[in-house]
């Protein structure tokens, strides 16, 4: 048996958390002066990791925040400040590495695209929660699996077509989506540190 609703609500809740949308500005802003073939890399890789990361608190998510005695409302404080900082480079344009350097498409991939970005405190105590329902509903591990696979190859859909993107604003236009995009990001990560908290004074 395969549980419809279950499906549409997990998918529906994880889009709207993982925005899929939302990450062209972002992604083009850590993958700005790479070629296209490097972006293309990125926008396979980045998925990839945070499904790896989804999957991985899916399945062990209960058990490590148990084992290490976090409360749910810690991990969105700290994912919150993580979010922050990458706000901040964003809005100050420090994205790029120090001169000299190397680029590296697995960083980026990894760090900050594949996490905290995609695989973010709200993603991962979204899929927490669902986990949580779904071993309470029939064929609710299945639903929530092909929720999680959807959501995805979604984002990976929207960053491969970002790269067309790319060659229609320019680099100045990069620069300036950078910075709109850090200011929604900065106001994300206080919007979660908010939420945390009177979650926490709420159980006082």
């Amino acid at each position: 048996m395969f549980d419809v609703q279950f499906f549409v609500e997990a998918l529906i809740t994880m889009f709207v958390i993982m925005d899929p949308p939302g990450i062209i500005p972002l992604f083009l802003a850590y993958t700005s002066g790479r070629s296209t073939a490097e972006r293309k890399r990125v926008a396979r890789q980045a998925p990839i990791v945070a499904f790896c990361l989804i999957v991985l608190f899916a399945v062990f998510g209960q058990a490590i925040l148990a084992y290490l005695h976090v409360e749910v409302a810690a991990m969105q404080i700290a994912g919150g400040l993580l979010l922050l900082l990458v706000a901040l480079q964003l809005l100050t344009g420090e994205t790029e590495p120090p001169a000299g350097t190397m680029k590296s498409n697995v960083n980026v991939a990894l760090v900050p695209l594949g996490t905290p970005l995609l695989a973010g405190p709200g993603a991962i105590v979204a899929t927490i929660v669902f986990a949580q329902q779904a071993e309470t509903k029939t064929g609710g591990i299945l639903a929530l699996a092909l929720a999680i696979a959807v959501v995805h190859i979604l984002l990976w859909v929207f960053m491969r077509f970002s790269v067309t993107i790319v060659r229609v604003i320019k680099e100045n236009g990069i620069e300036l989506v950078t910075r709109i995009a850090g200011l929604l990001l900065s106001a994300l990560a206080v919007q979660l540190i908010i939420t945390a908290v009177r979650t926490l004074l709420g159980a006082a």
